[in-house]
């Protein structure tokens, strides 16, 4: 017997009004937000920290994988200027490898992809711009992760990205630490007149997932919001929270696994079973609603320029009128609140990396 996939969420998005979110216009060429994403990215066969087993090097927080997954099948709605390495895992090390590993997956659905719409970068575009952050600069302070002789390819390749001549911001998603974002500040603030540097900066969109060394970050991004009151900061400390749907019928290990993780190709079978915890099972995509705000803003859900409006990203507050820094306002629960329509629009991403004739008839088998 063959049951159709994702029935609950039907019923859910059909009560509620929220499943013609699909159906809203796309950006145009030259109009998508530009986005660079730098993330602590762990190997594939990533080890749930949680667990105290395997090597340092393969122990780390899978989301980060999670979230990619999720980030690649929304590539076609965002202008993909860079895809950093910074400083992840127990070993604190940075290796792009780890991200053109992920890439070579994609590489064997895009074509699929690109069916359904033209806009998805190829594998070779996004491998193009994939850069080396640092390494060991996760939970370190601010004097040990910026300065003299602190520059990266990665910060190199920022500054390029925003001298580029383009009117659009460039927005730049944290998913680990931000130093390689904050030398790249730091650099110009170095060698450059202030009204180069204001320049620079209002440029500048920063989504950042956690702050300063207590998170698991590093100190460079409580040096940004110090020093840059007019640098547009969303700072998500709890907000994310409302990603983690493990135990959630819209994103347990059984909807992750029908919906992504089994039968939809090789990109969707290494989406990793849990995050931090093993013992959790399930999504916890923290450091997704990073580009969410984005990709519902293409949906004309909300102006991505003010996150008090909420949107598939969640809500925030700007504390303090004199600077351009946006925190935690309603939490976890203004992204919860959209997880039918997040999750229903993932799904039938993730039918898209395969052949037509098999997204069509897709199933989950009986449990």
């Amino acid at each position: 017997m063959k049951i159709l996939i994702r029935p609950f969420l039907v019923l859910v998005t059909g009560l509620i009004g929220a499943g013609t979110c699909c159906a809203q216009s796309r950006p145009a060429a030259g109009t998508a937000p530009r986005v660079i994403v730098t993330s602590d990215f762990p190997p594939l066969d990533v080890i749930a920290g949680k667990s105290g087993q395997g090597p340092a090097e393969k122990r780390s927080d899978p989301d980060d994988v999670q979230s990619m997954v999720r980030f690649l099948l929304y590539t076609n709605d965002l202008d993909v200027e860079g895809l950093v390495a910074s400083a992840g895992t127990f070993a604190n090390v940075a290796n792009k490898r780890h991200i053109l590993d992920i890439l070579d997956l994609y590489d064997q659905v895009d074509e699929n992809l690109r069916l359904r719409d033209g806009r998805y970068p190829t594998a070779d575009q996004l491998r193009a711009v994939t850069w080396q952050g640092r390494s060991g600069t996760w939970g370190k302070p601010v004097d040990e992760v910026i300065g003299q002789g602190k520059d990266s390819e990665a910060s190199q390749a920022i500054i390029r990205a925003v001298d580029r001549s383009d009117p659009r911001p460039l927005w730049i998603c944290v998913w680990g630490g931000s130093g390689d974002v904050a030398q790249a500040i730091w650099k110009v603030q170095q060698t450059r007149s202030p009204a180069e540097l204001q320049r620079f900066i209002a440029k500048l969109r920063i989504f950042m997932i956690g702050l300063g060394q207590k998170t698991g970050q590093d100190g460079s991004g409580q040096w940004l919001l110090d020093t840059f009151p007019q640098l547009f900061v969303i700072v998500s400390q709890r907000t994310y929270a409302g990603m983690f749907a493990h135990d959630s019928p819209l994103g347990d290990l059984q909807w992750i696994s029908a919906n992504v993780r089994e039968g939809h190709g090789p990109l969707g079978a290494v989406y990793p079973r849990s995050g931090f915890d093993p013992d959790e099972p399930g999504m916890k995509e923290g450091d997704t609603p990073s580009f969410l705000h984005l990709v519902s803003a293409t949906r004309g859900l909300n102006d991505p320029e003010q996150p008090d409006q909420g949107g598939w990203g969640g809500q925030y507050a700007r504390r303090n009128p004199a600077t351009r820094h946006w925190y935690d306002d309603s939490g976890a629960d203004s992204i919860r609140k959209w997880l039918p329509d997040i999750q229903s629009d993932f799904a039938q991403r993730a039918d898209w990396m395969l052949p037509r004739s098999e997204s069509a008839n897709s199933v989950t088998r009986p449990r």
